[in-house]
């Protein structure tokens, strides 16, 4: 079972405790997988997204709110099954055809939590994953520069009905169903990791679970990976920024780089992040 929480790309620690070095040999990446979890909410106002905090004796990300996730097993077979299965571990949702009882499905998440394999446990119960439920969204890698990596893919999924979303208390200790704005105003306290906010800022424009969704597929085919590189910024205040490829200085900026299609869906706005007041800021370059 893989960290939870593990694939949000990047640590969430303060500038001088985080251990970034352009001159390190690359580290390959894990691929990993993140469910972002959607509801639409009693009051309305637009759709909420489930966030899980992690546990401060953690060795990533430590006090940082994430989206459900981690590393692929190699029994997976696809990464929508990474998704579900750690969306089941963590938030305890199951997106399968069949409806299913709460306590069938605690009993279940209880024995997946205690190691017995995913794939046995749907066949026993005979649950099939709906794994069009899950929707790619956004893809990112872990830059070069730190020495722990992920190679991210992060998919939307509408919570099932009739269930309910709750931390397993293993790696988290928290939870919070928040909107996507919210999020973002909070985004210090929350100590969101890059990845997060810049998910988040692209869900606050839509109006509903069902847009959200949509969102997404209309990338479909066309989710290249963001990479973000170093750029020393001392005259701007900051040791460094993490810029991504549609940055003007990115071609100089140091580290790994990957660039984005031409008609990728994924550029554009602000284009690097800096560490400001105990948390991530996105801005322009």
């Amino acid at each position: 079972m893989a960290p939870a929480g593990s694939t949000a790309a990047f640590g969430c620690r303060s500038v001088e405790a985080m251990d970034f070095d352009p001159s390190r040999a690359p580290v390959e990446p894990r691929t990993a997988a993140s469910a972002i979890l959607l509801r639409e909410p009693a009051g309305g106002g637009g759709p909420q997204c489930f966030l899980l905090r992690r546990h401060k004796r953690s060795s990533f990300m430590s006090s940082a709110y994430v989206f459900p996730g981690g590393a692929a097993d190699a029994d997976d077979g696809d990464l929508r099954v990474t998704a579900a299965r750690e969306l089941f571990e963590e938030a305890g949702v199951l997106p399968v055809r069949e409806t299913v009882e709460s306590d069938a499905l605690d009993a279940l998440r209880r024995r997946l939590l205690a190691g017995e394999g995913f794939a046995a446990l749907l066949d026993e119960a005979r649950l099939s994953l709906e794994l069009d439920a899950l929707v790619p969204l956004s893809h990112w890698i872990t830059p070069s520069a730190e020495p722990k990596r992920f190679s991210a893919h992060f998919f939307v999924c509408a919570v099932p009905a009739g269930q309910t979303a709750s931390c397993c208390d293993v790696e988290t200790f928290d939870e919070l169903w928040v909107s996507a704005a919210e999020a973002l105003d909070r985004s210090a306290e929350l100590r969101l990791p890059p990845p997060q906010i810049r998910i988040l800022g692209e869900l606050a424009a839509a109006e509903t679970v069902a847009g959200a969704v949509e969102l997404a597929r209309g990338r479909a085919g066309r989710i290249d990976p963001i990479l973000p590189k170093v750029l020393p910024t001392p005259e701007a205040g900051h040791a460094f920024a993490l810029v991504l490829p549609w940055d003007p200085q990115y071609g100089e900026a140091l580290g790994e780089g990957a660039e984005l299609s031409a008609d990728s869906p994924l550029g554009g706005g602000a284009s690097r992040f800096v560490h400001e007041d105990g948390g991530w800021r996105h801005v322009k370059g």
